[in-house]
């Protein structure tokens, strides 16, 4: 029999439209795709400021990325001490400061320092904003309302490059501290707009505060707030008896390994290597370098419109069938990349061969890989350690984008290996990525979290079992 909880000593809360909660939110992601990209715009007056030599300019942008890795380590106990939305609070308004203190920088190690604390603060919400969306959405929605938050990464991205070319042709002087210094607002107004959001009702569970969770989920529009309560409440009781303190545990061996696997496949399509570099690879076929600024519309464009499509298809047809579809898709463009720079033949489609076949990747992977990514780490984890498996994925991301991103322009570079060996190698990661799909990844779209946990338990420990018989 399910326990009924009152909630009549709580105030009256107001309702949520749940897609404009979950969009709200996902403005984390917005920041963090802005940012990316709005360095691209201040590099070359930051280098000739600060007298940079090439070496030191690229660890100017790096240091950013490398603050990501940090902050996806170290936010896991505090978004489960504090909860998601006091966490969420912290980072955009720190996010606020640096962004403003990166724009007065006097020195490069000051510029440095901010720089750093804001990839801590990205990484960390990278961390933060798809749990929670996941932790609010109903079932049947919860990819579609997760993607949200790659949406919003990408569109930021594609409004960074415009800003920064607005601010670049309208201002005159340091331009650079106005394009670094305007995402305070964005990330201004989303530290006001959060103390509209309620906490995650799962979080507060977890907190064993069961009546205001209730009451978050008859707010959000819960179809039976007393059975989604009492589904979450058996869900962390039937993980009291296991050490489910901690991620690194037996009963867990199945959602780390997918976890670890996907976030490693993301990177290994080449993905961050191309999109950074896309302009030396258009140059490696022979393009004249004011070809960059089609490019980046191009494939930016690309970019969004395939994320968009993903919203309307995560849910109909489910993570496993996009990442096999999209697998077959990357393949094929990037052995058409393959070949093109092997052969050195870039004159196929009138000579935009290798941007056609660069827009035909980006296509693919942003409606699975892209897509499917963080909907799918969001819900693979139980409640008590779901922030640490985030965090998990996205470690391994980031450590993989770190390594391809150093890596690629070494390996393209070298005599006898070039171009042609890069995308081959990412083909042949792209074939293993379709079998891991195909036979190892278990298929998440309309089940809830506890559901999908107890599915993930119940396989980790068949696994368990088998290996010590």
């Amino acid at each position: 029999m399910e326990a009924k909880y009152n909630v009549t000593n709580l105030s009256k809360m107001k309702q949520f439209n749940i897609f404009r909660l979950s969009l709200l939110i996902a403005m984390g992601g917005f920041l963090f795709g802005y940012d990316i990209a709005m360095m691209s715009g201040p590099t070359a007056q930051i280098q000739k400021l600060f007298n940079l030599s090439d070496s030191s300019l690229g660890f100017t942008v790096a240091i950013a990325i490398i603050g990501t890795i940090i902050g996806t380590v170290i936010i896991g106990k505090p978004a489960e001490k504090y909860g998601r939305k006091r966490s969420l609070l912290f980072l955009s308004g720190m996010f606020a400061l640096s962004a403003i203190g990166s724009a007065l920088a006097q020195s490069w190690y000051i510029l440095m320092f901010f720089r750093f604390i804001t990839g801590i603060f990205l990484g960390s919400t990278t961390v933060v904003t798809p749990m929670f969306i996941a932790e609010i959405s109903p079932a049947n929605k919860r990819g579609t309302l997760v993607l949200l938050n790659q949406f919003l990464v990408v569109f930021s991205i594609f409004l960074a490059y415009v800003i920064n070319y607005v601010i670049s042709q309208g201002f005159a002087g340091e331009t650079w501290r106005l394009m670094i210094g305007v995402e305070a607002v964005p990330a201004i107004i989303y530290f006001v707009l959060l103390f509209t959001v309620p906490e995650s009702p799962r979080w507060l569970v977890n907190k064993d505060r069961k009546a205001e969770a209730l009451h978050v989920f008859e707010s959000i529009g819960a179809k039976d707030p007393n059975k989604e309560l009492n589904s979450v409440i058996k869900a962390i009781e039937a993980e009291t008896h296991l050490e489910h303190g901690n991620l690194f545990v037996k009963e867990n061996r199945f959602p780390i390994i997918l976890t670890i696997l996907i976030a490693a496949f993301n990177q290994l399509a080449g993905i961050n290597a191309i999109m950074i570099y896309a302009p030396r690879v258009f140059e490696m076929a022979g393009f004249a370098n004011d070809s960059a600024l089609l490019q980046s519309i191009s494939i930016g464009l690309t970019n969004l419109a395939f994320t968009f499509l993903a919203m309307f298809l995560i849910d109909r047809y489910g993570r496993r069938t996009l990442l096999m579809v999209g697998s077959v898709g990357m393949i094929f463009f990037l052995s058409m990349l393959a070949k093109a720079f092997y052969t050195n033949n870039f004159t196929e489609f009138g000579g935009y061969g290798v941007m056609i076949y660069l827009m035909g990747f980006i296509a693919f992977f942003a409606f699975s890989q892209g897509a499917v990514l963080w909907v799918f780490i969001s819900e693979i984890f139980p409640n008590k350690i779901r922030s640490k498996g985030q965090a998990l994925g996205s470690f391994t991301h980031w450590i993989m984008a770190a390594a391809l991103i150093w890596g690629f322009p070494i390996v393209a570079e070298m005599p006898g290996i070039g171009g042609g060996f890069s995308f081959a190698f990412f083909a042949v990661m792209m074939v293993l990525h379709f079998f891991f799909a195909w036979k190892l990844m278990p298929e998440t779209k309309g089940k809830s979290l506890e559901e999908i946990q107890h599915e993930l338990q119940n396989r980790s420990q068949k696994s368990v079992e088998t290996h010590t018989i």
